[in-house]
Order: structure tokens, then sequence, then C-alpha cells
């Protein structure tokens, strides 16, 4: 359920290392929890991230929630597709509805494996 080449955090977020750059997200069970994705505010390329803090937010139907970065650095590109498709995060939350790409600048500390996560989020049910 949980693609085994991401690493994640207790709060729902996601990172794709690869290299010196990570690939950030929210779970599948982040938005089924949300429901149906409206709005996505993400930071602007060249803002600064750090891992534990907020980078942005998300609005649903149902809520609005801050996002937390996995990792520290750089953002250095932003899924602009989200602006106009929000859903995107609802229909494929590991690939089309990634959000933020990091050039990292300290290695991220304490990120759950999928096996990990997966007990995470089903003690969140």
């Amino acid at each position: 359920m949980y693609p085994a080449d991401i690493k994640y955090t207790p709060s729902h977020e996601w990172a794709r290392i690869e290299g010196d750059t990570a690939t950030v997200g929210i779970t599948s069970f982040a938005q089924e929890q949300l429901g149906d994705i409206t709005f996505v505010d993400l930071p602007a390329v060249g803002a600064q991230v750090t891992q534990g803090s907020e980078f942005g937010s998300i609005e649903s139907v149902k809520a609005a929630s801050e996002l937390y970065s996995p990792v520290t650095g750089e953002v250095v590109e932003v899924n602009e597709a989200l602006e106009g498709a929000p859903e995107l995060v609802n229909q494929d939350p590991f690939a089309g509805g990634w959000m933020i790409k990091v050039k990292l600048s300290a290695e991220p500390q304490g990120l759950l494996d999928a096996a990990a996560y997966e007990q995470t989020a089903v003690s969140c049910h």
C-alpha cells in the first residue's frame, strides 16, 4: 500500500530521496482523511524548508491542514499542476500529486520506512 522507496513522517508526509534531492507529498492515508482536496498552498522555488516545520497548507471539503516538511533544504521545484488541479493529490498522492522538490542541506532524521508508517496509519483509524 505504501511504496517501499519512500520515507514517511508520523504526520503523514512522505519524501522520496534520490541523491541530494527529495520529492515531498502527503500519503494516501492523509488524502483519504482529508477527502476531496480543493486547494494546496505551497512555497515558492528558492524558499528554505526545515524538517518538522510547516511548509504550506492543504484544504479540502472537510478541513484545512498544515503541511510539515520531512526534510531540510531549498525548494527547487513546485508541482504547478496542483494549482489548477488540486485533486491530483487524491488521485495519485505518490506520483502526480507530489508537492515540492527540495535540494537537501541536511540528512533527514527519524523518518519511518513503509512498514513502520503503515503501523502508524493503522493506529490512527
